[in-house]
């Protein structure tokens, strides 16, 4: 491949005849029922199936007509060439002058791929070397810490990308783990989870991992202080030295070498990322190491395999079969002309209950935006409010409103066929999984057809007098994604699906999906705060802020 110079200005879909259109379609009455009495035909021609993902998503409020548009849409902005400059290294990122290479990331080493000086396919195995050599020598007992003990646990300290990635893949893949050694995640600032954790931990046989690519991130480096006296506490009372310490019970991943040396990480236990890896695009990277710790460096590979799949469906496929682009433009369609303002995902599986909150991060952090990666306002809606939950638990949560509520919310169920095959005398589990997945098919249908989706069951002299309560408007769009069985394989497909969706999302809406100019200004002025709590001085904010200020001061 060759490298892409530069950043190419597209063509913006808000421009296109194809938007008006669309607008236009928008505006119809449009009622799920009737489509499908309408349309016998209606789920075949809208499910297609990519490796071992099956998407229905004819309970969209799409027609062939919708459909059509949204695909010229697609063309309209030059989609063909957003992916192929995406994938071979282009200045993706423009805001801040970089390529987004998570893709690379996955290449096979027989792949090539050059950005500038750098052969990118190179550098990333050498890394994954690295993974595995590290990996092993935890996973093998040979890595001991200060007293000399092999390591019994592994604690992940990272906050965003670097947590929500490799806790969401190291959950759902428990059942592939071939150790015992357990992992732990930590993020929150407030010390709550890694003294909750710390508790239960022996200092002598736990390794932290310090996931942060500036390694400046001020959650991260707090909690890694905390674990570091924590160590020291117990190593000195038994002749241990820091040096010691840093050295048998500290790795470190980040794009910034230079802290780390400051940090006191040893060099051979530092793993490097890139600059063009966007943090919650890099649980493909040595951020995954927990990962592979826990399942080991050939199912870790299996996942990177799972997801080039995906990047090879989303480069070649046709549009109207390509998974990722049907996904994309169905929720432009709900977002930005249906005006649906949110999305819930409903995994009825407990092993993807993470998925929720990686995918909250993935949408809503690329584009939660209002400005074009120009810098133009925007007037139109871009990314809905997302949120979800383990579909079983969901139903006992919110789904009231999803059912009878005045909002309208689109959702995403996910479902694995396949489960228990290995304990097929175990029929109770069986049974269990088949509840699941009959639960998951009832409730799309439901939030599609509403009262009518039971008219056969019920007697309607009873609902009549009762409808007032018992109303289901129904018309609520969903899709539904099967997976034929939760392999590392299968997940990582089901990730990049959702990435190159965010993609694609993006791409019509003309906004930058890799930075997060948003998250900046918080953090700037929690440091003017902080300062502000350790002075004598008053009035510096706002009336409310000060005012806080001054109470929690009272207290303290």
């Amino acid at each position: 491949m060759e490298e892409i110079k530069g950043n190419k200005k597209y063509k913006r879909a808000r421009d296109s005849e194809h938007w008006g259109h669309l607008q236009s379609l928008a505006l119809r009455s449009w009622s799920l029922a009737d489509l499908f009495v309408q349309d016998d035909s209606r789920t075949t021609r809208f499910s297609t199936q990519a490796g071992a993902l099956y998407m229905d998503y004819s309970k969209q409020c799409i027609d062939e007509q919708v459909v059509d548009s949204l695909l010229q849409l697609a063309d309209s902005c030059e989609l063909h060439s957003r992916i192929d400059a995406l994938m071979q290294g282009a200045m993706v990122n423009n805001s801040e002058e970089r390529a987004a290479l998570h893709t690379a990331l996955r290449l096979p080493e027989t792949a090539k791929l050059q950005a500038g000086e750098q052969n990118i396919v190179a550098d990333v195995h050498h890394s994954l070397g690295q993974v595995a050599r590290l990996s092993e020598r935890v996973r093998s007992g040979t890595w001991r810490g200060f007293s000399g003990k092999a390591i019994t646990d592994v604690v992940n300290i990272g906050v965003g990308g670097s947590d929500l990635g490799p806790l969401m893949a190291t959950t759902a893949l428990d059942e592939w783990a071939d150790t015992s050694i357990e992992v732990h995640f930590v993020s929150n600032m407030d010390g709550t989870q890694l003294d909750n954790l710390l508790k239960h931990l022996n200092p002598e046989t736990t390794l932290f991992i310090i996931s942060s690519k500036s390694f400046g991130t001020v959650d991260t480096l707090s909690n890694a202080r905390t674990a570091l006296s924590w160590l020291l506490a117990t190593a000195k009372r038994r002749a241990g030295t820091e040096d010691s310490v840093l050295r048998r019970h500290f790795i470190g991943i980040s794009a910034n070498s230079a802290k780390m040396d400051t940090w006191g990480i040893h060099p051979e236990h530092q793993l490097e990322l890139w600059e063009w890896v966007g943090g919650r695009f890099s649980l493909w990277s040595a951020i995954g190491l927990a990962i592979a710790i826990r399942i080991g460096m050939a199912g870790f590979k299996e996942l990177l395999s799972g997801a080039h799949s995906m990047d090879e469906h989303f480069a070649q496929a046709d549009f109207a079969d390509n998974l990722p682009v049907l996904l994309g433009l169905l929720a432009v369609w709900n977002s930005t002309f249906l005006k649906v303002s949110a999305h819930t995902v409903l995994p009825y599986d407990g092993r993807l209950g993470y998925l929720p909150s990686y995918l909250t991060q993935l949408e809503m952090e690329s584009n939660g935006k209002s400005v074009t990666q120009y810098g133009n306002h925007i007037d139109y809606d871009t990314c809905p409010i997302l949120w979800g939950e383990i579909g079983s638990n969901a139903q006992h949560a919110f789904y009231q409103l999803l059912h009878q509520g005045t909002q309208q919310v689109s959702c995403d169920f996910i479902a694995c066929v396949r489960r228990y095959s290995d304990q097929a005398q175990n029929t109770s589990l069986q049974q269990q999984h088949e509840l699941s997945l009959a639960n998951c098919l009832a409730q799309s249908r439901v939030l599609a057809f509403g009262n009518a989706a039971v008219t056969e069951l019920v007697d309607q002299t009873t609902v009549s007098r009762v409808d007032k309560y018992k109303y289901y408007r129904g018309n609520q769009p969903s899709t539904t994604l099967l997976i034929d069985e939760l392999t590392p394989h299968s997940l990582g497909a089901l990730i990049a699906l959702y990435e190159h969706k965010v993609y694609v999302m993006a791409s019509i809406w003309d906004i930058n999906p890799f930075d997060q100019w948003g998250v900046e200004m918080g953090k700037q002025m929690a440091e003017s705060v902080h300062d502000a709590m350790q002075k004598e001085s008053q009035g510096q904010f706002d009336t409310s802020t000060d005012q806080l200020l001054q109470h929690i001061k009272k207290l303290s």
